[in-house]
C-alpha cells in the first residue's frame, strides 16, 4: 500500500530536517516521493508534528520480577479502570496485551525489557511475544553468576569470557547484556549487607570494579552495539555520587552505559544528611564523550520498585509501602520487589524527583541522555507524558516546585535552571539516540528505507496531552492508532544479537548444567519456534 502524510512538520534529527513537508511509505518502508503514482491513502497532518515511533531503552515489562509484581498487589486490582495512570502492574488487565496498546497509544513502536536473566529468559520471551504492536528486546543479566565469576577467579582469559557471555547472549536471545550491581548478588549470599566498587567478593577474591571491566570488555571484544549496560553498586543510598564518580571514572574511557543514573545523583549535604548532587554528576557525564546514560524520572505517585539488585532490595523492604515485599535468591542474581510510595510533600523524595530533571536538563548532548522512569522503578511508563511536559516547559517545573517542601528545593539546583527541550532534542533523546545506542539502523528516523515506525502528534499547550494521545501511529506501515486509540493490532518482533564465538565454551557449560543442576541447559534457551506468534526475531548485527 502507498500512503502519503501530507503537510506535516518533519522532525527527523538524523536527516536534519525540521521543515513542512511530506511523508511517503510503501508497505513497511519510507520512500522518496514516487513518479507517476498516486497514494492509495492521504492523511493531512497539517500542524502535525511527524516523528519516528518512540524507542524506550530500559522499562521493566516482562520476566519473574514483574510477575511477582503483579501477584504481590492483588488488592489494587479494582482501581486499574477508574485510574489508569496510578499503579503499575495493578491489574492482570494491564499485563502483556496493555502494555503494547499504552505504548502504542503514546507513539512508542520499540521497548527494550533490560533485566532477564539467562534461566529466566524463555519465560520472558513468551511473555514478551504476546506484548502487541510494539517490537521488543530484552539484555542479558550477567555479572553474579557463578560460571563467569569462577573463569575470572580462576585467571581464565578475555577470550573464554567473552565466548561465554556471547553464549549466554545466544541463548537467551539477548540484544546486548546488562550487570546488575556486579557482584553485589553474589556477596549477599554471604551476607553482605553493603557492596561498593572496590569491595570483594566472598569465595571469588573479586572486585565489583574487576567483574565490570571483564564484562565491558567482552562486549566490546564482540561489537555488541550496545555498551555494557550498568546498574551500579550502592544504588539508592545517601552520598552515593562517589560512587558514580567512580565508576564513570572506571570506564578509563571505553564505551559505558549508565543506567536510571537518577538514583546515583545523592549527596549527604544538609540537615536531613541527602541532597542532590546531580549538577556534579552531570558535569562528569558531560566531560566523559564514552559514557552514555538513561535517567530513571521519579515521579509523585504509587508505584512498586522491582529489581535483581537482592541486597539493595533487601535493605529497603522496610521502607515498603504497602509494608509487604517479595524477596527471592537464586543463581546470579536472585530479586525484590518492593511497593513503594513517591510523595510530593517528603523531602528526600521531593530531592530526588529535581534530580532526575537537573540530569535531564544540565546534561548537554541530548544523544547521551536517554529518557526512562526505570519502569516501574521511578514511576510507571504512563507518566511518561508529564515528565515530557516538565523538561520542555520552565513554567510546568515552576509550578510543581511551588507544592514541594521549599527545604527539599533549596537542596538542588532545578529553580535556577532555564533550559527547554525544543522537539528536534526530544525526537534525539527519545528516537535517534536510543537506535543508533542499540546498533537499530532501520529506525529512530524518517530517511528513505527506513522502517515506517512513525508517530504523528497534535501539537498544543498541554504537552502531556499532545504525548499521551497521539494522533496517529504506524508500525511497520499500518495504521495502528488514531486519536490515541488503538485501531489495529498486531504482532511485533524480538530483536536479537548473534555474536560469533568458540562453540567449545558450549561444551564446558553442557558438562557444567550436568553436574550443578541435573538438567541440559538446552532446556533454558529459547528457540523461535517455541514463541507463539509469527513475527519472530530479527536480528541485529554485531557491528559499530
Amino acid at each position: 500500500m502507498l500512503i502519503l502524510l501530507k503537510g506535516g512538520r518533519i522532525v527527523d534529527p538524523v536527516n536534519e530536517r525540521d521543515e513542512i513537508g511530506d511523508l511517503w511509505i510503501e508497505n513497511d518502508r519510507i520512500i522518496a516521493a514516487p513518479q507517476g503514482k498516486l497514494p492509495d491513502e492521504v492523511h493531512d497532518v497539517s500542524g502535525k508534528i511527524v516523528m519516528a515511533g518512540a524507542i524506550d531503552i530500559h522499562s521493566h515489562i516482562a520476566g519473574g520480577n514483574v510477575n511477582s509484581a503483579r501477584l504481590l498487589l492483588p488488592e489494587k486490582h479494582q482501581n486499574f479502570l477508574a485510574n489508569p495512570v496510578a499503579m503499575p502492574f495493578s491489574t492482570a488487565k494491564w499485563s502483556t496485551f496493555e502494555t503494547g496498546t499504552i505504548y502504542a497509544s503514546m507513539g512508542f513502536t520499540t521497548v527494550i525489557e533490560p533485566a532477564i536473566v539467562p534461566h529466566q529468559a524463555l519465560q520472558a520471551h513468551l511473555e514478551l511475544s504476546d506484548i502487541p504492536i510494539i517490537d521488543k528486546g530484552t539484555l542479558t543479566v550477567l555479572g553474579n553468576d557463578d560460571f563467569l565469576l569462577s573463569l575470572l577467579r580462576d585467571g581464565e582469559g578475555p577470550a573464554a569470557v567473552a565466548d561465554y557471555v556471547a553464549s549466554a547472549v545466544a541463548a537467551s536471545n539477548g540484544l546486548g547484556v546488562k550487570c546488575i550491581n556486579a557482584g553485589g548478588s553474589a556477596a549477599f549470599k554471604y551476607n553482605a549487607r553493603t557492596f561498593s566498587l572496590d569491595d570483594v567478593v566472598p569465595f571469588y577474591g573479586l572486585t565489583s570494579r574487576q567483574i565490570v571491566e571483564a564484562l565491558q570488555k567482552a562486549v566490546l571484544d564482540l561489537n555488541i552495539p550496545h555498551p555494557l549496560h550498568l546498574h551500579a553498586n550502592n544504588l539508592g543510598i545517601p552520598g552515593n555520587v562517589a560512587t558514580a564518580l567512580a565508576t564513570i571514572e572506571a570506564a578509563r574511557g571505553d564505551r559505558l552505559h549508565f543506567a536510571h543514573l537518577q538514583f546515583y545523583a545523592y549527596g549527604s549535604e544538609g540537615s536531613h544528611g541527602f541532597s542532590s548532587a546531580a549538577a556534579e554528576l552531570a558535569a562528569a557525564v558531560n566531560a566523559a564523550p564514552n559514557v552514555t546514560i538513561d535517567v530513571g524520572q521519579v515521579m509523585f505517585r504509587q508505584t512498586v520498585t522491582i529489581s535483581a539488585d537482592v541486597l539493595r532490595q533487601f535493605n529497603g523492604s522496610q521502607m515498603a509501602n504497602p509494608k509487604k515485599s517479595i524477596i527471592h535468591d537464586g543463581d546470579g542474581n536472585g530479586g525484590g520487589i518492593v511497593p513503594y510510595l513517591y510523595r510530593e510533600n517528603d523531602f528526600a523524595n521531593a530531592v530526588q524527583w529535581a534530580c532526575g530533571l537537573e540530569l535531564f536538563l544540565l546534561i548537554d548532548d541530548p544523544w547521551r541522555v536517554y529518557f526512562t522512569t526505570d519502569h516501574p522503578n521511578g514511576a510507571p511508563f504512563t507518566t511518561y507524558p508529564e515528565v515530557f511536559a516538565l523538561i520542555m516547559s520552565r513554567d510546568a517545573r515552576a509550578e510543581a516546585l511551588s507544592r514541594q517542601p521549599q527545604e527539599a528545593v533549596a537542596m538542588t539546583t532545578l529553580p535556577s535552571i532555564g533550559r527547554e527541550y525544543n522537539y528536534n532534542e526530544i525526537a534525539i533523546m527519545t528516537r535517534a539516540a536510543p537506535a543508533r545506542l542499540l546498533g537499530l539502523k532501520d529506525r529512530g528516523h524518517l530517511g528513505e528505507g527506513g522502517l515506517a515506525d512513525i508517530a504523528v502528534y497534535s501539537p498544543g499547550k498541554d504537552l502531556a496531552k499532545m504525548f499521551r494521545f497521539a494522533h496517529l501511529v504506524f508500525k511497520d506501515g499500518d495504521l495502528v492508532v488514531r486519536n490515541g486509540r488503538v485501531t489495529h493490532y498486531r504482532w511485533g518482533k524480538a530483536l536479537k544479537v548473534n555474536p560469533g564465538y568458540d562453540k567449545a565454551i558450549d561444551r564446558r557449560l553442557a558438562v557444567y548444567y550436568d553436574r550443578h543442576f541435573g538438567n541440559s541447559r538446552d532446556l533454558f534457551s529459547v528457540k523461535e519456534n517455541l514463541l507463539p506468534h509469527a513475527e519472530g526475531f530479527q536480528e541485529v548485527a554485531c557491528a559499530r
